[in-house]
């Protein structure tokens, strides 16, 4: 008898320590741990559609904005180069009145003397360059 109750008592304390650690209710904690895991699974799959969305809403957002800047460049792009057909227009017609007043001055009656018409046309150029300048910048605003 002493044998068996030698016997029984580390396999009593072995059951025991396994009970503790494995618990009474095992099957019961694995169901509420699949339950937990299956809630907090399909909560990450509507947040994983929810970014979906928004990743596809930024998507168009951005398509609609370069849409709009490419509009915006073409009319800028048109702008300048009406811009520059006036400028040439101008300097065409200023060439024009110097040539005129060039001839003028060869034939001895000419307003200005030589030396100044170099002045003129250097004054002219500034004023041309300047509106240019000024054109450019008035587009940027």
């Amino acid at each position: 008898m002493a044998e068996e109750k030698s016997g029984k008592g580390p396999v009593k304390l072995w059951n025991q320590a396994v009970k503790a650690v494995k618990g009474e209710n095992a099957g019961q904690l694995v169901e509420e741990f699949t339950a937990e895991m299956t809630l907090v699974a399909e909560g990450l799959v509507e947040d994983q559609a929810r970014l979906r969305g928004m990743v596809e809403e930024l998507q168009r957002s951005r398509d609609r904005e370069t849409q709009s800047l490419s509009s915006e460049l073409e009319a800028l792009e048109n702008d300048l180069k009406e811009q520059q057909r006036e400028i040439d227009r101008r300097l065409s017609e200023l060439s024009r009145r110097l040539d005129a007043m060039d001839k003028k001055q060869s034939k001895g009656r000419g307003l200005f003397p030589a030396a100044w018409m170099d002045k003129l046309l250097i004054l002219a150029g500034i004023v041309c360059g300047s509106w240019v300048l000024v054109s450019i910048i008035s587009l940027f605003r």
